[in-house]
């Protein structure tokens, strides 16, 4: 079985959780922007942003630079590899379920039929 480490695949998952981290993620996939920036377009207060940028930055999705006054977010490093294969996993498990979910509708459907079939003789 797959071992993950249980920290890093619990915070990109709270990351991604939300909305609107996911989409300073797409925001931040076509330029670096600074929290101001980001604040402004999805109408938070600075404060609100920077807490949504530090929880992106602690999973390792997003880089801060602060120069002056202003903090430039851009993308971390962080691929998503980990989080891949374990909804990877899952989709498996879950297909083979509704494959055999499928076999036992089929068996029904045919039993229904053949016992119809009785029924007008």
């Amino acid at each position: 079985m797959v071992q993950y480490q249980a920290n890093s695949i619990n915070a990109s998952f709270a990351a991604l959780s939300d909305a609107t981290r996911r989409g300073v993620l797409e925001q931040l996939g076509q330029s670096d922007a600074s929290i101001t920036d980001l604040a402004d377009k999805f109408h938070l207060t600075l404060t609100g942003m920077k807490k949504h940028v530090d929880v992106l930055e602690q999973a390792g999705f997003v880089i801060t630079e602060k120069v002056g006054r202003v903090r430039t977010c851009k993308l971390g490093l962080r691929r998503l590899e980990e989080e891949a294969a374990w909804i990877a996993r899952y989709h498996q498990l879950w297909a083979a379920r509704f494959d055999a979910l499928d076999g036992v509708i089929e068996e029904l459907k045919h039993k229904e039929q053949v016992d119809g079939r009785k029924q007008r003789k």
